[in-house]
């Protein structure tokens, strides 16, 4: 908002933060929310489905822990077994040390669930073998996804079906699941579908979904403005999708400019709250 001039009275905007992890004002570990925003207040309106995060900081450096986690999330272990048991993906999981980790799920201890967009990317790219054991540097196993869409698939973006994700408005704050997505995954795994399209559908139906979600907010809020921030949108495959579809709904969308999307832009931002809620409570400061 501040990198587009926005004044200090600005109605309120729909503000989506996907990014890795960061602490809500309750101590929960949110990385995937859609807000009610404006310059000195916010409200959660929705947000993705919260995850286990296998380890806690462990997660952040074995993406297939995320894999583990998404999955367990919507399978028990002999279910997975008996569906996609045939799956080198499930046999791989099968060779990690599974008992502590179900111990670990079903007490909560070391696995806080966060609504993280980055683990999300994390556990997709292991699913189909980007640095499956460990990343050496922050954001790789989403960085490799992207990759992974080369110039010769850009063409067929238009072309290509992208995976289900659902949407649940029963719950308040709304949310976007994650079952038809890795229902969707499994069934391209079996059928041998190349790593390239795997990661097309990934990233079209996230675009999708998102869009969805955001223009249910907008007509129920009734916004006219998206602001997309987080370091998630770095990548540039899903930014330009979305943006594409929330300016086809008839949005105007915020998106960085001079100022990093990413952690880089944080500080601004927290200045940029404290100068609003100081100069709306000392308005002869101004």
């Amino acid at each position: 908002m501040v990198d587009h001039h926005l004044p200090i009275d600005t109605p309120a905007i729909l503000g989506i933060a996907l990014d890795g992890l960061g602490y809500s004002e309750t101590g929960d570990l949110w990385g995937g929310e859609f807000l009610h925003v404006n310059y000195t207040d916010y409200h959660r309106l929705a947000h993705l489905q919260p995850i286990a995060l296998l380890g806690g900081a462990q997660a952040m450096r074995q993406p297939w822990r995320n894999t583990y986690a998404h999955l367990r999330a919507l399978w028990t272990w002999d279910e997975l077994l008996s569906q996609y048991g045939d799956l080198p993906l499930v046999q791989a999981l099968a060779e990690k040390p599974r008992t502590l980790l179900d111990q670990m799920l079903g007490s909560g201890l070391r696995s806080p669930l966060a609504t993280s967009a980055g683990r999300l990317f994390d556990a997709v790219a292991a699913a189909i073998g980007c640095c499956f054991e460990q990343v050496t540097y922050e954001g790789q196993g989403a960085i490799e996804l992207e990759a992974l869409i080369g110039p010769d698939m850009e063409p067929n973006l238009a072309h290509t079906t992208p995976y289900p994700i659902d949407i649940d408005l029963t719950q308040t704050p709304h949310q976007l699941s994650f079952a038809s997505l890795w229902a969707a995954i499994l069934t391209d795994l079996r059928q041998n579908v190349p790593a390239p399209m795997i990661s097309t559908r990934f990233h079209l139906g996230l675009a999708q979904g998102i869009a969805h979600l955001a223009q249910h907010l907008a007509h129920t809020h009734g916004f006219t403005t998206v602001a997309l921030s987080g370091g998630v949108f770095q990548n540039q495959i899903l930014l330009t999708t979305l943006r594409h579809q929330l300016e086809q709904q008839g949005l105007t969308v915020l998106t960085a400019q001079q100022v990093p999307c990413n952690d880089g832009g944080l500080s601004l931002g927290q200045g940029a709250i404290a100068a609003a809620r100081h100069l709306l409570k000392h308005p002869d400061h101004s």
